[in-house]
Parts: C-alpha cells; structure tokens; sequence
C-alpha cells in the first residue's frame, strides 16, 4: 500500500484531520472535521477518539510514512517545521498544548511526527511591531508579540499568487482569517510586518469565546473585584467572552446571524465583531501605507456575506467597495468593478501546508 501524510489541525473548537498522498505537491485523498468541540463534542480526547476511527478505516497508521501537526506556538526558536525528537517535545511542552501530538506519539511510536508553527510566519515582522510597551527585562523572558494562524496566512499568500498573480501577493495586502479564532495580518512583498494576536492566541479582535485585547485595567478589576483566581479569568477571557459573553447565547455566527432580527443581544455581538474588524483593517493598512487586495478567509470570512458586508461598510475611503451579489454569492472577487481594492474570498486550507511541510521535512521532497 502507497504511503501517506497524516495532517492533524486542533483548533480552538475543533480537529480537522486530512490525509494526503506524498507526490509533489502533496494531493488530499481523505479529510474529515471534528466540530463543536466543547458543545457538541465534550473535548478533544473524544474528538480524536473520534479522528483515530476515520484514520483505521482508511489503512490505519499503518499506511502513513509520517503524521504533521499544527503547533500554534514556537518562539523564538521555531520559525521552521521541526521533526518531533525529545529534545523538541520538551521545548514545547512550555509554549504550547501539545496532547494531541503526546497521545499521536502513544499510538504510533515509530511514526516520524513533524511540528509545523502558526507562529513561524510572522517572524518577518519588524521588531517595531513586536516588542510590547513593558519594562525590557521581560523580553529576554520572550514576551514578545509572535502572531499566530501563520499557516493559514502561509497558505493564502500562496493562494493569491497562483489565483491573481505575483505582482497581487507581493502587493499591499490584509488578510483577515474570521473563524472561531480570528485575527488579521498585513503582509508587504509577501511577508508579514504586522498581525492583530500578540503574545497569545487571547489578543486582538473578539473572537468566538475570546475577548481579545482588553484595558488592563479590566482585568485587575475582574481579579480584585470579581473574586477571581488566575484560572477562571482566563477561562473567563479565553472561553466565555467574544461573541458568545455578549450574546449570552451562542458562540457561532451562523446562530447569531440566524437570530439577530430577533435578539438585541445577538445583533450586539455581531456589531462588536465588525466593528473591530474593521478597526484593524484600517489600522493594519495604516503599517502597509495602503490596500491593494483584502482577503476574507476563514469559517466566518468565507461564509457569512452579511458579516463581510458589514465590515466592508464604512472602509469606502480605502479603497473598499463590495459588490453585493458577488458577496452575496461568496465570489471568489466580491469588490465592484469601481472598488480600488480588490476584495477576494479565499478559503484556507492549513492542512495542505502542513503536508507539504512535513513531507519536506521528513526528506519526501527537496
């Protein structure tokens, strides 16, 4: 039996998983999602109980020459796939939840397992853009602003170049990955100099269940006034806040969405989400000196057209006009004719990256 790449994407609340073969590039025979995780799946123990299952029906792990993994955090030191020694492992288990990875290595031992960073593509970014306004001691400790969904944004640069051409990709470009997670980068020449998340997957714009950046004034409130450990304010912060804290009723936008006519709470949070979304994307082509090309991606930014339509508003004196049936229809290009800047709807696809990186890593390709 031909070989293959396993790819295992954990998010936030989800598992994608994805099997490719190894030719050049890589090409996907076989993918399945584990969503909901946390609502309609308890956790991702489960959700990959669940992903091992698709796995064995499909040759098992038997059948892989090698399993790739999003990482989300690598420092410093990572800013390239890593093959998954000891040495590596223990580096990690202080930046980043590596379980799945832990739990991938319990079952299959002998399995080269490659670590692919969501950091690593914003390592380009001026040191302007990442050092944070705290006393400089701190630094040496590593907090530092590292942006993260680098393969996401890794992958749509790549996009753009095939779908629009070099000069479109090494252009002035936002591109804003809205899923569960979210957050935006400003990519110049086809690197990045800057990103909406800094030291954590926690900052930027609101987010399904984050909050994203808060005064910190805030949270010395919630931990002096509300009778609050360091533990649950960040499960305060990290899972009950973004869209689903100001709802009070749903985490996903589809459901808001569905309910905003009816739910001044709903309709709330969707305002919220946009309103900071297109604060960023007006900030972020600040650092760009202007716009040529605005990407949507993600689960929101791929699919919900009012959302877009209602970030777009108000971006007019950028360039930004949406053309209301493309958007309507997720067009690939949703900009109007007349639009200086080019909007496009481009839907990511991490685990490509990651099979094209762990293959390479692993010697598969030069």
């Amino acid at each position: 039996m031909a070989k293959g790449i396993l790819t295992l994407n954990a998010g936030s609340s989800s598992l994608k998983l994805a099997l490719f073969d190894m030719g050049t590039p890589p090409r996907r025979v076989f993918s399945h999602t584990v969503s909901r995780i946390g609502e309609e799946v308890p956790d991702h123990a489960q959700a990959l109980r669940t992903a091992l299952a698709q796995i064995e029906a499909h040759g098992g792990l038997g059948a892989l020459a090698a399993i790739g993994h999003r990482v989300v955090h690598g420092g410093l030191r990572y800013t390239s796939p890593q093959l998954l020694t000891p040495d590596v492992l223990s580096d990690l288990q202080r930046l980043a939840a590596i379980a799945i990875i832990e739990a991938m290595r319990a079952h299959a031992p002998s399995l080269p397992q490659v670590a692919c960073f969501d950091t690593a593509f914003h390592s380009t970014m001026p040191r302007v853009a990442r050092l944070l306004p705290i006393p400089r001691r701190y630094e040496a400790e590593g907090l530092l602003r590292y942006g993260f969904h680098g393969l996401s944004y890794a992958y749509l640069i790549d996009e753009l170049a095939r779908v629009a051409g070099e000069r479109a990709a090494r252009g002035r470009v936002v591109m804003a990955h809205l899923g569960s997670g979210a957050s935006l980068a400003a990519v110049s020449d086809g690197r990045c100099v800057d990103t909406t998340m800094g030291f954590t997957p926690n900052s930027g714009i609101p987010m399904s269940t984050r909050s994203g950046d808060l005064d910190p004034g805030v949270v010395l409130y919630l931990l002096r006034a509300g009778s609050l450990d360091t533990d649950a304010l960040d499960d305060l912060l990290s899972r009950r806040s973004g869209l689903l804290g100001l709802s009070e009723t749903s985490a996903d936008m589809r459901d808001l969405l569905a309910h905003q006519a009816s739910d001044p709470r709903a309709a709330d949070a969707i305002a919220v989400f946009c309103h900071h979304v297109r604060k960023a994307v007006g900030a972020l082509t600040a650092t760009l000196g202007g716009i040529d090309t605005l990407v949507f991606s993600g689960g929101i930014g791929e699919n919900a057209a009012p959302t877009r339509a209602e970030i777009a508003r108000g971006l007019e004196h950028l360039g930004v006009r949406l053309d209301a049936a493309r958007n309507g229809a997720s067009s690939a290009i949703i900009s109007s004719d007349a639009s200086e800047c080019t909007v496009r709807v481009i839907r990511t696809d991490e685990e490509s990256v990651i099979a094209r990186e762990t293959l390479r890593t692993i010697g598969g390709t030069k």
